[in-house]
């Protein structure tokens, strides 16, 4: 290979890459100027309270409403801050740490993801639907499981805390956002040389090979795959930016681009906020295996059930 098809594949690389990042600029830094906004004006301790009698009906404490709340507007490292300073010494089981991680996993950082996947084709009434309505649903199904059988009924025992800090100024708000913002662009480079590697190599049809049964099982066609794995592995963001891409130039359907996202919707970065969720202490049966087992069913079923995805597409363009 010449140097100069070498630099043309870089460049090529890189304009790939900026396109998807830029596409994604649109969409993250309203949602998160938005999401500060609300933090500002007390809306998520407003919805706290409005979230709590649900807490009692998945045998939580009350009080735990606030960090559902705030895991809904922000993220889960800020849940996490939340959880700390309300449980305090609260006695907790696994089995409500278990079902609290549950909450969080499915339903998080909703304004930023949902507004992604509005871009990426799914409406905002859906990911309201799929993100919050199958979070109780799945911490529900899996508190009557362990309630039932009595499982996991022993106090939890954290396996880190931290060192609760003050409020960060806004300052030292807008320089983390800008580091995550760069670390994204980073990642976002790296993934698309990766891909490219793959598709060069012909690890990539044996990467669809692979997934063809749950691919088959949740109905997204092949194409569909690699942005899958990447949302399934490192975030719903991630997986949503190359979708957006894949839509964009054709190479996507919107019926696997809808189902993949309900899939990523209801289970992404599995590797990273299964990690956090498990250093609360919960089961990792549940928030890992019961997820997924979870996501597959769901999205299964939207799959299936008759004239669901038209109608998603045609709400979309209404």
């Amino acid at each position: 290979m010449s140097i100069y098809h070498l630099l043309d594949g870089l460049c090529s690389v890189l304009k790939d890459a900026l396109r998807v990042y830029v596409t994604l600029l649109k969409i993250l830094i309203p949602a998160l100027l938005i999401v500060k906004g609300l933090e500002w004006l007390g809306v998520v301790d407003w919805l706290g309270t409005v979230l709590a009698p649900l807490m009692s009906v998945l045998g939580l404490p009350e009080q735990l409403g606030v960090v559902w709340a705030a895991a809904l507007f922000t993220n889960l490292y800020t849940a996490i801050a939340v959880f700390f300073q309300v449980a305090g010494d609260m006695p907790l089981s696994v089995e409500q740490v278990t079902v609290l991680g549950a909450l969080m996993l499915v339903g998080h950082s909703i304004p930023v993801e949902g507004a992604v996947a509005k871009r990426a084709g799914v409406p905002w009434w859906a990911t309201l639907v799929l993100r919050v309505g199958g979070a109780l649903l799945f911490a529900w199904l899996l508190h009557c499981f362990y309630s039932t059988f009595g499982l996991l009924q022993t106090p939890v025992e954290l396996i880190w805390q931290p060192s609760l800090s003050s409020e960060p100024t806004l300052i030292g708000w807008s320089v983390a956002q800008l580091e995550t913002l760069a670390l994204i662009f980073v990642i976002i480079l790296a993934l698309i040389v990766l891909i490219k590697l793959l598709k060069k190599f012909g690890l990539e049809r044996w990467i669809h090979f692979a997934l063809q049964p749950l691919l088959k099982l949740l109905g997204i066609g092949r194409s569909a795959a690699n942005v899958t794995v990447i949302g399934f592995t490192l975030g719903l963001s991630y997986g949503a930016g190359l979708l957006i891409r894949d839509v964009q130039n054709g190479v996507l359907g919107k019926r696997d681009s809808t189902l993949a996202l309900c899939f990523l919707g209801l289970c992404h970065s599995v590797i990273e906020d299964t990690l956090l969720i498990l250093m609360l202490g919960a089961d990792v049966a549940g928030v890992l295996w019961g997820r997924l087992l979870f996501a597959v069913v769901v999205v299964a079923v939207i799959a299936r059930w008759p004239g669901l995805i038209a109608r998603l597409d045609e709400r979309k363009r209404q």
